[in-house]
């Protein structure tokens, strides 16, 4: 079993939810008391939120020293548990010698795997609005249709005032699935959960369209490269 480096704590919410999935996927395959050998770094999230960063050169350059240091500690590949922290994951990759494994790249995969090209994108303003996430979904031959800036605005604003904080109130799930309902009748085969806390605030059943939840996606990437050449004892993931 190979060791996942995890850089975690943006936010704490979803790290703990990162946590479980890797850990309960790995027991799920190999049996037994069987868990991820893992290694997890937490930042402070407020030195890096992505409402106030500016720089993203500079963070991508202090997030890459955690990465080397997650790669001198016996990490295999990293993850950066957060979708918009990948703005960062080019300057991160080029500060390590292991895979980073990439959050939109495996959910790129995974969508196409279903022969879906056009899908709703939520997330943080800066994953909605900047080209990173966009971009590679389009590599995979997919377009990603935003909501409109009004309800791009209220979706930034409950990630920071409300989800980051662990807060999750009715309201806001339901003002949520209207944002999927306005983008489902815009053509979108699907939604896609650019934001790690999200699935803890909206479920399969409440959406008119099926989810792809960045997160396990990215969860599940990780478990599969750790048991590469690990034999498997059980398929149900």
């Amino acid at each position: 079993m190979k060791t996942i480096g995890l850089i975690g704590g943006t936010s704490w919410i979803s790290t703990v939810d990162y946590y479980r999935a890797i850990n309960e996927l790995t027991n799920q395959r190999l049996g037994a008391l069987h868990s991820a050998k893992l290694l997890l770094y937490s930042v402070d999230f407020e030195e890096y939120r992505p409402d106030k960063t500016t720089d993203w050169i500079a963070k991508g350059k202090a997030m890459g020293a955690i990465a080397r240091r997650l790669q001198d500690a016996g990490a295999d590949c990293l993850l950066l548990g957060a979708n918009t922290m990948h703005m960062m994951a080019d300057t991160v990759q080029r500060c390590i010698d292991i895979p980073l494994i990439h959050i939109v790249t495996e959910t790129a995969r995974a969508v196409s795997a279903q022969g879906m090209s056009k899908v709703a994108l939520l997330g943080t303003r800066t994953t909605m609005e900047e080209p990173f996430f966009a971009d590679k979904l389009r590599e995979h031959g997919i377009e990603g249709l935003i909501p409109s800036p009004e309800d791009r605005e209220f979706i930034n604003g409950a990630i920071f005032t409300e989800l980051n904080k662990g807060i999750f109130r009715e309201e806001t799930r339901k003002k949520f699935v209207s944002i999927i309902e306005k983008l489902a009748a815009r053509g979108a085969d699907a939604a896609i959960l650019g934001c790690t806390e999200f699935p803890l605030l909206i479920k399969p059943e409440d959406s008119p369209v099926p989810l792809f939840d960045t997160a396990a996606i990215h969860a599940r990437a990780a478990v599969d490269f750790a048991l590469s050449g690990d034999r498997v004892l059980s398929e149900r993931v």
